[in-house]
């Protein structure tokens, strides 16, 4: 039997230990159910034999595997912890933990959520597999975890680098040396390196670096505050440069100082025992490697200018035929050390460099004082005794000359420079991508046959901001000439809040020998977050370097191939645009082809047919068997199946196509501006169409995914926290499904997170949306260019934009590519209108919203990116209420608002005699000087009684002081909803600007329905901001408007000081019911002297293009002296009589308007007033009174009408002028008409005003000859107007519709004469000539211009050169030119001859206008008569453009002031014997 003693005994103290350790377990686990545990046999020794009893061993202890960041810094990788019940008893033994592996300088204190929303203030609190942020303050700073996630985590196990990994670290490392130089060869890994302590050189530790030590600069950081026993934040080199990545510290530096928190303290921490960067090891180096072949004595004289010297690291490379001697840093012990007036004497070492031909000399820019003036420079090769001498006598200062810190200077040779000293041009172009531009330190290294400019920063642009998005900079680089550049290496040092960068090209110009310039093509990012990573790139001069753009355009051509090729697949149905005529292609049944087909016409509809790879087929979808195709240079209707249907399709860069045939190369599909075939080949290739934006018809519906483009490589995108940015990859990340709510409105989420939509709410734009109300948006094609943009259904007008880094941001739509997006559709489907898709309990019925009189609206403002945070304080007195409260700020830069005012401190917020805080983010607007409270009044409590508002700026900690104690209701008070509250200033306790009651008066003419009832809306704009938009009520009642009668509002605002204009809208959109505003009149309660008078004049709301419109604006008309005030008139205040004349048809309807001009300025236009007021009747006389501000002496006015309502006509007796102050009254008799099918047909009459004792200024007849050009389509039927400047003002905007020799104006290779009767305006300096684009074929190609006017008997003539299209469809689609002047006979300039103009009955050669064989005999005129008649004196001018006739007749009343001029033929009072024909 075998003998179990021994092994029941060890059972007996195995069961003895199992007993104590199992307690300890159960008393652990005894919140454990019995479910978690399970039933053991416990084993014990009775008689001889073992038995069993139950016990309860607990399972595995569960850990929870948590990340934790650090706070602010997104190049922490992160590290993993797992957290138990044995790991960490406590949570502040995590902290304690956490302290030793994440480097802050005061440890870990606080873990939050990534956004840095909740504390996290327990272990249980923390949840397995999610992130945390770590900080060593109370407040966290939010990080990128994505980007955070992309780093190697440095605390693992370091693994091998694959061959990829070690290839892409070496081409960096090869980069970054490229651009900042090696001073020594690399020291490998392990390396020693000394360590001072921060103002103490006699404290240094060695550290010796290996892979674990520097695989990133935090775990440097960490390790070195270990060793240091204090906190490290940053590192400098004993230089005083600070060191902000790994390459200087592996591959550099021998010793660095460490620093907390305080700044660095310059002290000398190397001396001649330890050399920082030591030219004995130098030389060491070199006799080991076999390379030392020269010691060379370098002797350097710094200038004796005041602040010569310098604080920096100065270092020199030599450059010599066979190579350069690489950086080598001058060290030396002497403290007077390049000071001014000093000389020191270096000795370096150097490889063999060959026969010296220049010399580079530089700093580091270290120290308090970099800047260095370097007078001389002397070498000596110590082995061949050859000495150099090179004058530097430069400043190296980033302050002064051209900022550079480095100077080349070459050798030299017999009085000569071996080689020139050039500047060369460096075109940094920068992509047109979101957030393509970069805030970091650029740099550049230029290589070329003869060597290389070294590291230069690229720091004084041509633009105020450098390296923005699809911009270009221009910088300067001087340098020893390089001959042939090579190549060039580039790259940024990754600092700054935006330091990707994506570069497009770089352009090198020789300034010398003004060479054509080197294009360096990139078309890269340089961002460790994009692409491969670099930062820093190689680029090679452009191979095919003749034609460099041409390779540059077909490469961008084939990026844009790839985003537009999916509209060519089979089956698609296309439509062809054209832009310059707003038309698309359409092929009719009988086989012809223009291009004057609508968006809706069937005919222009085109299914695609793939032949072969780059060839179809466009069939028409009305008649299959038809095709477009070319045929002898013409495009036409041909069967599909014939070899001219194959066309071949070429991308152009601005997203348009070309059409070309296969069978005939060259012959492209083309039409004229009318729309007709043409041919492309013709001589005049400017007035050819053969550019089409293509169009897919059906492309969006339900469940497509598409990518919506922003740019050639990225795309609209949801990212996973839920953000929506325009600079996502065009890959499936950015793929959007699209959802149908109802015809034409979508919601757009991601695809790979179903769950996520793009939505705009609450003034943001965000992929946080849920699929409700504020996800759905209407797609609003852009026919132009081939985009789409997103506008909200929930606020209309209101899109979906990007700012410039690429986030996106709600946006008023203004024709900006920010709002304009290119699908490129992934799934595209036949549409089956048999099916439909729904999403059930996710999309809701689009309803329409009910109409609601809202207590306040608000125009909403350009929203920008918040660049301040303000937290407000609000105290409620004793009411509160539950209506939505929000606020508007007001200050000297501009206005942010509204800002919701919703999370406070308090659960429940505006409850009574309760302070809230609130933090808010806004743009900066500068000192803050008013703000405005309001509500919508919502809520069965919206009454509310505020008592006080404060606001805190979070970053200077300012504190600005609003007194309230005012109701935000409308059954208290006033009944208004709105409030505004001015800042009180500190020193006096006053506020800035006072409170003000403004009184409006509103003046309705005929109403349609009488007795309406209107919800009317103000909105006054001033010098200080506007009032935002008002509702006009009295306790919540409808304005009721009578026909004839003024209606009077008060609004109380702080003070706007001058007002400017005002905007008048309703909510009534019924064509029914509208009404006539005369006008507004606006003034002060406390101050009735001035009134502020809007003149309106028009239905409202008004119809334009069939769409009732519901708000307009309107501009100051004029300020004017109450009548019913007895204060005195200002000086400037004066009378203005006018008498119309006496006869049945006199009186006009227009809108009659003046204008003063003194010899201070002018002043206009000012409105006297409408017919349609009862003004300006036949035989009345109505008086203005008007105020000029600053014109000084008055020397003409100008009076006129607008032309408008249905009899313009008017017949102006007399004008007078009263001046209040001196009571000098001025006569000035007209006995003219002023309309366009009366006298000379203008409807503007100027009259000079003389000085007391002087005599006026005399009034002339300028003779306008306008040159059309001869080009297809030059001709217009616009109406055209002009307005000539020159030394004593302007004539007055003036239309050109009486030609003197033609009876239809303005046509092909045409010369049209007009004559413009004004007072003298000197020498003439400029015209501006336009048209209103109002008719058919409004397009005008404008020649040139030529005036001709008499003054002092002289002739003169100026030209106005133009050769330009006025067309909204062509050029830049402008429709108005700034002409300068040019006088006839100016070198340079061909002139046109103004042709012989005849009588149309016969004259003699006396009458003719007769021209020189010269220009400058232009305008000669030929005949003068002087007549004595009656009482006055007439003069007859005859010219080529006819006869004119002026009457002057001198009142004795009045003297000079009163005169008369008139054209012959139209008064009754000029003497018979004055009679003469006219003939035009």
């Amino acid at each position: 039997m075998v003998d179990l003693g021994w092994y029941t005994d060890d059972f007996t103290r195995i069961n003895i230990f199992l007993r104590y350790v199992f307690i300890d377990w159960q008393k652990m686990d005894e919140q454990q159910s019995p479910s978690d545990s399970l039933e053991l046999p416990l084993i014990t020794r009775s008689e001889k034999f073992v038995t069993a009893r139950q016990f309860k061993i607990p399972t595995p202890i569960k850990s929870k595997n948590v990340y934790f960041y650090k706070s602010g810094d997104p190049q922490f990788s992160g590290i993993r912890i797992s957290i138990n019940r044995r790991t960490f008893k406590t949570f502040d033994s995590l902290l304690d933990n956490l302290s030793e592996k994440i480097p802050l300088p005061f440890g870990v204190r606080t873990i939050s959520t990534p956004r840095g929303n909740n504390s996290v203030t327990s272990l249980s609190d923390l949840k397995d597999g999610q992130a945390y942020i770590c900080s060593d303050q109370r407040k966290v700073k939010p990080i990128n975890l994505e980007l955070a996630n992309q780093k190697h985590k440095p605390w693992f196990i370091s693994k091998p680098f694959n061959p990829e990994q070690l290839a892409s670290r070496q081409i960096r490392q090869k980069a970054f040396k490229s651009l900042h130089g090696d001073l020594t060869s690399s020291t490998g890994i392990p390396k020693k390196l000394v360590i001072f302590r921060n103002g103490d050189p006699t404290f240094k530790r060695n550290l010796v670096l290996n892979r674990n030590k520097v695989q990133n600069f935090d775990v440097l950081l960490y390790h070195i505050s270990e060793l240091m026993n204090f906190p490290v934040q940053k590192l400098y080199s004993t230089d005083g440069k600070q060191i902000d990545s790994l390459y200087p510290v592996k591959f550099k530096l021998e010793a660095v100082v460490a620093v907390g928190r305080e700044g660095y303290k310059l002290r000398k921490y190397v001396d001649s025992k330890f050399p920082q960067i030591s030219n004995r090891d130098q030389l060491k180096n070199f006799k080991k490697a076999g390379k030392y072949r020269g010691k060379w004595k370098v002797t350097i004289v710094t200038s004796d200018l005041p602040s010569a010297g310098t604080t920096a690291q100065a270092h020199i490379t030599l450059y010599g035929d066979e190579g350069n001697s690489r950086v080598i840093v001058l060290q030396g012990n002497s403290e007077e050390m390049l000071q001014p007036g000093h000389q020191d004497t270096f000795t370096i070492y150097t490889q063999k460099i060959g026969k010296l031909y220049k010399i580079r000399i530089g700093h580091n820019n270290a120290g308090d004082f970099p800047g260095w003036h370097c007078q001389s420079i002397h070498l000596k090769n110590v082995p061949s005794g050859k000495e150099y001498h090179f004058n530097v006598n430069s400043w190296m200062d980033r302050n002064q000359d051209d900022g550079e810190i480095s100077r080349e200077v070459p050798v030299m040779e017999n009085g000569k420079e071996v080689f020139p000293v050039t500047k060369y041009e460096v075109l940094v172009v920068t992509g047109d991508l979101w957030n393509g531009g970069t805030e970091a330190n650029v740099f550049i290294v230029i290589y070329g046959k003869q060597g290389d400019t070294g590291s230069r920063q690229l720091i004084r642009s041509n633009n105020p901001l450098k390296f923005r998005k699809g911009q270009t900079d221009i910088f300067y680089v001087k340098a020893v000439h390089l001959g042939n550049l090579q190549k060039l290496v580039i790259g940024h040092d990754g600092l700054g809040a935006g330091n990707g960068w994506f570069l497009e090209k770089v352009k090198i110009t020789d300034t010398i020998k003004e060479s054509k310039g080197f294009i360096f093509p990139c078309h890269r990012w340089l961002d460790q977050g994009e692409d491969d990573g670099k930062i820093a790139r190689e680029l090679n001069v452009a191979e095919n370097f003749t034609f460099p753009e041409k390779h540059e355009l077909e490469l961008k051509r084939k990026e844009i191939w790839a985003s537009e090729k999916w509209k060519f697949k089979a089956g698609r149905i296309l439509q062809f645009y054209c832009k310059p005529i707003e038309k698309f292609i359409r092929l009719m049944p009988d086989g012809t082809v223009d291009a004057t087909a609508e968006k809706d016409d069937p005919n222009a509809l085109f299914e695609v047919l793939i032949k072969r790879k780059g060839v179809q087929v466009f069939s028409s979808v009305v008649n299959p068997d038809l095709a477009l195709a070319i045929d002898r240079n013409h495009v036409n209707g041909s069967e599909k199946a014939g070899p001219f249907c194959e066309l071949t399709v070429h991308p152009k860069t601005n997203h348009s196509i070309i059409l070309e045939s296969v069978q005939i190369p060259g012959q492209i599909v083309a039409f004229n501006l009318n729309g007709r075939p043409a041919n492309a080949s013709s001589k005049d290739y400017s007035d050819i169409i053969k550019d089409f934006i293509v169009h897919v018809k059906d492309a969006f519906e339900n469940d497509t995914v598409v990518l919506l483009n922003t740019s050639l490589y990225q795309s609209l995108c949801i990212t996973s926290d839920g953000t929506c940015l325009g600079t996502g990859k065009q890959s499936q990340i950015s793929y959007l499904r699209m959802h149908e709510v109802s015809p034409k409105i979508y919601m757009f989420a991601s695809v790979q997170n179903p769950q996520r939509f793009i939505q705009i709410k609450n003034g943001k734009c965000d992929g946080m949306g849920t699929g409700d109300k504020y996800c759905h948006f209407k797609i609003r094609r852009n026919l132009e260019n081939a985009t789409i943009s997103l506008e909200s259904v929930e606020s209309p007008g209101i899109y979906l934009g990007l700012l410039s880094d690429g986030h996106t941001i709600p946006f008023v739509h203004t024709g900006e590519s920010n709002v304009m997006f290119y699908p490129r559709v992934i799934n595209m489907k036949k549409k089956d209108l048999s099916k439909s898709v729904s999403l059930p309990n996710m999309l809701e019925k689009i309803k329409e919203r009910p109409k609601v009189n809202r207590s306040f609206r608000n125009r909403i403002s350009k929203l920008n990116a918040a660049s301040e945070n303000w937290i407000v304080v609000t105290k409620t007195g004793d009411s509160g209420t539950n209506a939505n409260v929000s606020m508007w700020v007001y200050g000297d830069k501009g206005m942010a608002g509204p800002l919701r005012l919703l999370k406070s401190n308090n659960t429940n917020i505006f409850l009574p005699n309760q302070s809230d805080e609130f933090q808010v983010s806004m743009e900066n607007v500068g000192h803050i000087y008013k703000i405005r409270i309001a509500h919508d009044n919502t809520s069965t409590k919206p009454h509310w009684k505020l008592d006080k508002v404060l606001m805190k700026c979070v970053n200077s900690g300012k504190i600005l002081n609003f007194n309230a104690d005012r109701w935000l209701s409308t059954e208290h008070d006033d009944g208004d909803v709105v409030r505004e509250f001015p800042l009180i200033r500190e020193s006096d306790g006053q506020p800035v600007y006072p409170v003000v009651k403004y009184q409006v008066c509103i003046h309705t003419g005929q109403l349609e329905k009488l007795d309406s009832y209107l919800p009317i809306y103000l909105c006054i704009y001033g010098e200080r901001g506007d009032t935002g938009l008002r509702y006009l009520y009295k306790f919540d009642k409808s304005t009721k408007f009578k026909e004839g009668q003024g209606v009077f509002f008060q609004l109380e605002a702080v003070s706007l000081g001058k007002l400017q204009k005002l905007l008048l809208r309703t909510e009534n959109d019924k064509r029914s019911q509208r009404w006539y505003c005369d006008k507004v009149v606006i003034k002060e309660e406390s101050d009735n002297r001035l009134e502020y008078v809007f003149n309106c004049d028009r239905w409202f709301p008004y119809i334009l293009m069939d769409i009732v419109q519901p708000e307009i604006e309107i501009k100051l008309s004029e300020i004017r002296q109450d009548q019913n005030s007895q204060e005195i008139i200002q000086a400037d205040t004066w009378e203005v009589i006018v008498t119309t004349g006496n006869f049945h048809l006199a009186g006009t309807e227009a809108t009659v308007i003046i204008y003063a001009y003194g010899d201070k300025g002018s002043s206009g236009p000012i409105v006297l007033g409408t017919g349609k007021q009862q003004l300006f009747k036949p035989s009345s006389t109505d008086t203005f009174q008007i105020i000029l501000v600053d014109l000084g002496e008055i020397y003409k006015i100008r009076i006129g009408h607008d032309n408008s309502s249905n009899k313009p006509g008017w017949f102006l007796e007399e004008v007078k002028l009263k001046e209040f102050n001196t009571g000098r009254v001025i006569c000035l008799p007209v006995n003219r008409w002023l309309d366009d099918n009366q006298d000379d047909g203008d409807v503007w009459r100027e009259f000079p005003i003389a000085k007391p004792g002087e005599k006026h200024l005399p009034v002339l007849f300028y003779h306008i000859h306008v040159f059309t050009g001869n080009k297809p389509g030059a001709e217009t039927n616009a109406n055209v107007y002009i307005n000539i400047f020159g030394e004593k003002g302007d004539s007055g905007k003036r239309k050109l519709h009486k030609s003197q020799n033609n009876q239809i104006i303005f046509q092909k290779d045409q010369m049209d004469t007009f004559t413009i009767e004004a007072v003298t305006l000197g020498m003439l300096k400029k015209i501006i000539i336009g048209h209103d684009s109002m008719k058919a074929a409004n397009g005008w190609f404008l020649e040139n211009v030529i005036i001709t006017y008499q003054e002092n008997n002289q002739e003169y003539e100026d030209i106005f050169l133009c050769n330009r299209w006025l067309d909204v469809n062509r050029e830049d689609q402008k429709t108005e030119r700034e002409l300068f002047a040019k006088r006839n006979g100016e070198a340079g300039e061909p002139q046109r001859r103004i042709p012989e103009q005849r009588s149309a009955r016969g004259s003699s050669p006396e009458s003719r206008l007769a021209w020189g064989s010269s220009p400058e005999a232009a305008a000669r005129m030929r005949s003068k008569s002087h007549v004595e008649a009656g009482e006055g004196k007439r003069v007859l001018e005859e010219t080529y453009l006819g006869v004119a006739e002026s009457w002057y007749r001198v009142d004795q009343k009045h003297g000079n002031n009163c005169w008369t001029g008139v054209w012959h033929g139209w008064s009754d009072h000029v003497c018979s014997s004055a009679q003469h024909n006219i003939y035009l």
